[in-house]
């Protein structure tokens, strides 16, 4: 097993790591909204999704993997009502490669963000 920690996506924001490998997987913890210095992106759900996608790959390159070896993604979204504008973003990561995903509405995410995913990856 092997500890994923890369300064360029955010910190840990409690007592876990940004990601495992085992054996050729990876496996990512929920990624919110937040830069690599811990600031809160403060935007809708589309801009808050494109920052979560940001971290997303940054931690998928520490562990030498990549969105195109994500497998399935879990989505937690603040209001369902944001599904189509989540997903008019989420499609523009996961064009070609459309891993199995579910997605979840939620009563509340850390730091009141509006979106949060978290991905399992194939490492090359």
């Amino acid at each position: 097993m092997k500890v994923v920690q890369t300064n360029q996506a955010p910190a840990a924001i409690g007592p876990y790591s940004q990601g495992i490998i085992v054996n050729n997987m990876f496996y990512s913890s929920g990624q919110i909204p937040l830069t690599s210095e811990g600031e809160m992106v403060t935007g809708d759900i589309k801009e808050q999704t494109h920052q979560v996608f940001k971290n997303l790959q940054a931690v998928l390159a520490s562990a030498g993997a990549s969105l195109e070896t994500v497998i399935k993604t879990t989505v937690f979204i603040k209001n369902m009502d944001q599904f189509a504008d989540l997903n008019e973003v989420y499609g523009q990561y996961f064009h070609t490669n459309k891993p199995a995903r579910s997605t979840v509405e939620v009563a509340r995410l850390p730091k009141d963000a509006l979106v949060e995913i978290e991905v399992i990856a194939l490492v090359k």
